[in-house]
């Protein structure tokens, strides 16, 4: 190995330390507590080698928010492969979706409610971001129906996940009717 790579294999390491202490931080304490002073004293570097990995606190959350879609893209997929018939597919997505909300609060936030200064629905969106809709998209084009766009349809049904999980984190939602409401969600949304 040469010298070049061994300090390319370093630093890739140091940033997937930064990114895995930062979630840790924030699921600990939320992200008002990831701090750039607190994550250099958490991974025993200076702040200066923290900002040669990442201009501040707003790319660390998009470093997050991206680790996030590619675990949610994953999850996901995993759940739909696993179902069988495309009420069953679409349950699972529901519920997959639901309980990854539930599971990361901070991971969650980071993608959808804080500014990583990542674009949404536009070419240049970030390929994890794209990848964690295609994964919806994948089983939820097959149930839209005839005469609807799929791609609309998959952001109508995430759009329902979306409330669902950050009404039910906010406790605004009875906890013990969630099942009900997934079922009654892709009952109706879905019209299977």
């Amino acid at each position: 190995m040469s010298v070049q790579e061994r300090k390319e294999r370093e630093r890739a390491d140091r940033e997937r330390l930064i990114v895995a202490t930062a979630r840790e931080l924030a699921e600990q304490q939320g992200w008002d507590a990831v701090t750039t002073r607190r994550l250099a004293e958490r991974i025993e570097y200076s702040q200066p080698v923290l900002y040669s990995h990442f201009r501040g606190k707003r790319e660390i959350i998009g470093a997050v928010a991206l680790q996030g879609a590619a675990e949610m893209a994953a999850s996901l997929r995993a759940a739909a492969s696993a179902a069988d018939g495309p009420r069953a597919r679409v349950t699972a997505l529901a519920r997959t979706y639901l309980d990854f909300a539930e599971r990361n609060p901070a991971v969650y936030d980071a993608m959808f409610r804080l500014d990583g200064g990542l674009a949404f629905a536009v070419e240049d969106t970030p390929e994890p971001l794209k990848d964690a809709f295609a994964a919806l998209l994948e089983s939820l084009g097959e149930v839209a129906g005839d005469g609807v766009h799929s791609g609309l349809f998959t952001e109508t049904f995430w759009a329902a996940l979306h409330g669902l999980a950050t009404l039910t984190r906010a406790g605004r939602l009875p906890p013990e009717d969630a099942e009900r409401r997934t079922d009654l969600l892709v009952d109706r949304l879905a019209a299977l």
